[in-house]
């Protein structure tokens, strides 16, 4: 049994003093590859020193995550475009909106999902969409800068059945976390409607810890936490969850 790992930041300093036991425990619970996105510039070093140790299992991806964009959001967005043609990428994230926290940057956050589009269309590589507080407003631009060049995953998925359905539509993956354990989440009743070739599997470790462990650091180990949750819902094993999931990572990220 292979699972995959779609979105965690294991370059974090959560990890920085076990962070080899952490990647060890994770392989020792079936999990075999590792999608790490980034932040802003601040992680890239750390981000591509961790994926040199382990070429074979932790894939970088390049972005501006949309709680990075201040002030110096073009220098930013400079950083990331050279970053790409000097070394491999396997997708453009995180990027998105989050009106979370702090809506001020609003219409720069806009304005750098569209220009990070752009990166994705130019290198023809997918996108690992951030959404909170924004599912609208994201899937608004998505659809102004839809083509048929344009694939990837919404990262964290914790929206309705319908909104599953809108992205799918797109021909967009479903990331699906730790959020699916989550008693009174309602992401259980999306998921058990939700055809396993629109999913991949994602902790955000070190953030939205599965339950039982809510409270704790996320780790990629959990994954498999998440992953049999799914099976039950789907009423289906474990490894064929692991099985048709790491399918379609393969198939999005080209690792």
């Amino acid at each position: 049994m292979i699972l995959t790992d779609t979105h965690t930041h294991l370059y974090l300093d959560e990890y920085k003093d076990d962070i080899h036991q952490v990647i060890s425990k994770a392989q020792q619970n079936n999990v075999e590859y590792f999608l790490m996105p980034n932040i802003d510039s601040s992680t890239i070093k750390k981000m591509n020193a961790l994926c040199k140790e382990y070429p074979k299992q932790i894939f970088p991806m390049i972005g501006l995550h949309p709680t990075s964009v201040k002030e110096n959001y073009m220098d930013e967005l400079s950083i990331m475009k050279k970053s790409l043609k000097k070394q491999k990428y396997y997708a453009i994230g995180e990027i998105g909106i989050d009106l979370y926290w702090d809506k001020t940057f609003s219409k720069e956050q806009d304005y750098a999902l569209r220009y990070q589009i752009g990166l994705a269309k130019e290198f023809d590589l997918p996108v690992a969409i951030h959404t909170r507080s924004s599912f609208d407003e994201s899937i608004e631009i998505l659809k102004e800068e839809y083509d048929e060049s344009l694939k990837g995953v919404f990262h964290c998925f914790g929206g309705t059945y319908q909104q599953a359905l809108d992205i799918i539509e797109m021909g967009f993956y479903l990331g699906i976390g730790g959020v699916v354990t989550f008693k009174n989440s309602g992401l259980d009743k999306v998921v058990e409607n939700i055809d396993l070739k629109n999913i991949i599997l994602e902790t955000d470790a070190p953030y939205l810890t599965p339950s039982p462990y809510r409270g704790l650091r996320n780790e990629s180990s959990y994954l498999t936490l998440i992953a049999q949750k799914i099976a039950d819902l789907k009423r289906v094993t474990i490894e064929e969850v692991a099985e048709i999931t790491t399918f379609n990572a393969k198939k999005l990220f080209k690792f």
